[in-house]
């Protein structure tokens, strides 16, 4: 009672204190609400008494000459100066901590409580992007700090961590100068790097404070390490404040504040580095939990799996995930080239023929590394999920593993554990594989992740199969499978293991990591021309192709990496690339024919207009495209049998060919495409107008297109042959036949409006 009587304490005044900060963070907004208007008002009448711009172009001259002067480069030999910095970091990050700095929005399904996590909150219309928490551990401030600054611990995509400087201060703090390296989320960007200035120091209350911002051109300070092909990456003003209680534990204030370099990578993946909610879910959450983690732990109170300490199955999981990241990113300085493909650009193979450098000196080998001479093969790839939460995702792969999975293939695998590796497989679809049946060993405190030993019975039924019909064993990390859960990422990795299963058995980790992707909703592109995505809604109240702010809701799009390892011989390379390209290819279909199965809605068979009669541009334009193929063409679209014929829009909609519009430009960019054209370009309607025609297609079709053009403006319209278009994220869809035709408008010119084209039985190569 007394336990739960000083939580409850705590909580109250970190509650009251939230309160405070968020009456002054309302005022604030008043404030600027008012000053705002007020500037308008003025502005209006100045501009209507005079025209002259000549103070404007002072105020211009003068920031310009202020943006124009950096800060003097600060010596790393200079404490001082390195002192300055982070007494100017503390300041700003203590601003966002406890004060109104930056404008927080609480996640939704974060309630405060004696035994939540606790206050969890993202930045709103800030550079760069912001998450906040704070939180009531039992554990003294000095402990917390320890386990804080042991970031590669907790943060699951931290590669390394290099303190290369660090100086005491005068009051007893230290500087430290850091260069961290982070891993990339998928196999389409590039992973990035940081380099920080790390203060920390006491303050007069009794508090710990850690706090960190990028060493930049206008912070001043040294430079610090370039590393080929990482992207760096600023921390803002960020860190920790750590608070004790009275009668023991800490409150927590936790800040990560960042900007990722959105722009360096593909528009579909942007809003992987543009959500607060990711940063939330990968950094800030992730943090607090670790310390109630190794809190709980401490307290006793975990029972051991498999008569291991938790310590020792948390090291597991760390492995797990950390080898995962190793094979989705394959760093050149660890050992990983890549290997010619096939021609296809859809799965990505590289090899590692160092494996002992890449899993460490104090990781047992593998018999086939050292008694024949081999190394690591992985084949990994990614794609777009539609429809499907990630987290019913991952859950429906973990629980139906023979789904998708290859028993040949896990076969395989198991058997490199020993001196006589099983033969190179061929891939089928029954084999020998049995029932599945879990061992659970350990979970975290909110059951957020798991770890787990997946036991896969065998059965043989050709005499080869029985006597290679033993019982193998993966351990399993399974994690992000609670779908309240908003922007968490859910992963399933796993590795083979004997029945030994030893401390410091190697692991070669595979699996799969799905993202969600938010929908931009605020661009202004998504009302040029006619706004068809403001016409059609999936059921009642969502947007088209767009999450909102329903963590639950299936009208979203993940991206998912798959990445599978395997050890080879030296002389079954070759035929070890070629299995697990194929093997691969045989699970991305897979999956994507479970996402299909398992989507709580099909969004195509759901479309209705948000209005009954329709909203008159969209029906507009799906009139003027059908009317202009039959005027053009001589003939109808040919329309599903099965399809309801009360509005065009629906029947243009749900056809099973790709049909896309395109502006009259120099550079053609898309203005509208139907459900099968999003499909085959893996795009969403609004990320659709960012895409220009010369980008999906091949140089043949390129040519092809060039060839007819001058007949479809004045002929009306031209038949394409068969070719190969490209999808935003790289996959190559192939198509029997492409017809363009100009949509002409009511307009008694006959001006074109736009050109249409429908790419006729595309499909995925």
């Amino acid at each position: 009672m007394q336990t739960v009587n000083r939580k409850l304490t705590a909580m109250n005044k970190l509650l009251m204190e939230e309160n405070d900060r968020l009456q002054k963070q309302v005022s604030r907004l008043v404030y600027e609400n008012a000053s705002v208007k007020s500037l308008k008002t003025k502005i209006h009448k100045a501009s209507a008494a005079t025209t002259d711009t000549s103070c404007e172009s002072v105020v211009t001259s003068g920031q310009q000459q202020a943006l124009a002067a950096p800060r003097p480069q600060r010596d790393a030999n200079n404490p001082a100066g390195l002192l300055a910095i982070g007494e100017e970091t503390l300041t700003a990050f203590l601003s966002k901590a406890t004060g109104t700095a930056v404008e927080w929005v609480q996640m939704m399904g974060m309630k405060p409580g004696p035994d939540s996590i606790g206050i969890i909150a993202v930045s709103h219309n800030c550079i760069g992007v912001a998450a906040r928490a704070c939180g009531l551990v039992s554990l003294e401030p000095t402990k917390v700090a320890e386990i804080l600054k042991d970031r590669p611990s907790w943060y699951r995509d931290c590669r390394c961590v290099d303190i290369l400087h660090v100086f005491p201060t005068g009051n007893g703090g230290t500087i430290e100068l850091i260069y961290m390296q982070t891993y990339a989320p998928t196999t389409l960007a590039a992973p990035r790097d940081f380099w920080t200035l790390r203060y920390t120091c006491g303050l007069d209350d009794g508090s710990l404070v850690i706090c960190e911002r990028s060493l930049t051109q206008s912070t001043g300070g040294p430079s610090g390490p370039n590393t080929p092909g990482f992207i760096r990456a600023e921390v803002l003003p960020s860190g920790y404040l750590i608070r004790p209680c009275e009668g023991g534990g800490s409150m927590i204030h936790i800040v990560d504040h960042v900007d990722l370099d959105a722009w360096s990578v593909p528009e579909v993946l942007r809003p992987l580095y543009e959500s607060p909610k990711i940063v939330a879910q990968k950094m800030t959450i992730a943090a607090l939990r670790h310390i109630r983690q190794i809190a709980h732990e401490s307290s006793g109170e975990i029972p051991y799996g498999a008569g291991r300490q938790p310590a020792v199955l948390r090291t597991f999981s760390q492995r797990l995930s950390r080898g995962f990241n190793d094979a989705v990113s394959g760093f050149p300085d660890d050992g990983w080239s890549l290997l010619t493909s096939d021609g296809a650009e859809d799965i990505t193979i590289t090899v590692n023929s160092s494996p002992n450098k890449l899993v460490g000196s104090h990781i047992s080998p593998s018999p086939l590394f050292s008694a024949i001479g081999g190394g690591i093969l992985c084949a990994k790839a990614s794609m777009l999920v539609q429809d499907v939460p990630p987290a019913l995702l991952v859950r429906f792969l973990r629980e139906h593993r023979s789904e998708w999975a290859d028993p040949g293939v896990d076969a395989y695998s198991a058997a490199s554990l020993r001196a006589s590796p099983y033969a190179v497989p061929g891939l089928r679809a029954g084999g020998f594989m049995g029932n599945q049946v879990i061992l659970p060993l350990a979970h975290t405190l909110e059951h957020e992740e798991f770890l787990e030993v997946l036991r896969l019975e065998g059965h043989g039924f050709s005499h080869e199969e029985v006597l290679l019909a033993r019982d193998m064993y993966l351990l399993q990390l399974c994690s992000g499978v609670d779908e309240n859960a908003s922007g968490a990422c859910a992963q399933l990795v796993f590795a083979p293991i004997d029945e030994s299963f030893a401390d410091d058995a190697p692991l070669l980790p595979s699996g799969f990591r799905v993202i969600p992707l938010d929908t931009k909703t605020d661009v202004p592109s998504a009302t040029r021309t006619l706004d068809l995505a403001s016409a059609l809604e999936v059921g009642s109240g969502g947007a088209l192709r767009g999450s909102g702010d329903s963590p639950g809701g299936c009208s979203t799009r993940s991206v998912l990496t798959i990445a599978f390892q395997f050890s080879f011989e030296n002389h079954l390379r070759e035929s070890v690339a070629a299995m697990a390209r194929q093997y691969v290819r045989a699970v991305m279909a897979s999956v994507q024919r479970v996402a299909m199965a398992i989507a709580p809605s099909r969004l195509g068979s759901q479309i209705q207009l948000k209005h009954p009669p329709g909203s008159p541009e969209a029906l507009t334009l799906a009139s003027w495209i059908g009317r202009s193929y039959r005027a053009h063409t001589g003939e109808e679209i040919r329309w599903s049998d099965t399809e309801e014929a009360d509005s065009p829009l629906k029947l243009l909609w749900n056809h099973s060919d790709a049909i896309l519009c395109c502006s009259l430009k120099p550079a053609p960019m898309f203005t509208f495409g139907n459900n099968a054209a999003l499909d085959m370009l893996e795009t969403t309607l609004v990320n659709l107008q960012d895409i220009s025609l010369e980008a999906i297609l091949d140089d043949e079709g390129r040519k092809a297109l060039c060839a007819e053009f001058s007949k479809v403006m004045q002929q009306g319209s031209a038949y394409l042959p068969g070719g190969v278009c490209k999808s935003s994220m790289g996959r190559q869809a192939s198509y029997e036949q492409a017809v363009a035709w100009k949509v002409v408008g009511d307009d008694v010119a006959g001006a074109p409006h736009c050109l249409a084209f429908m790419f006729v039985n595309w499909t995925f190569l």
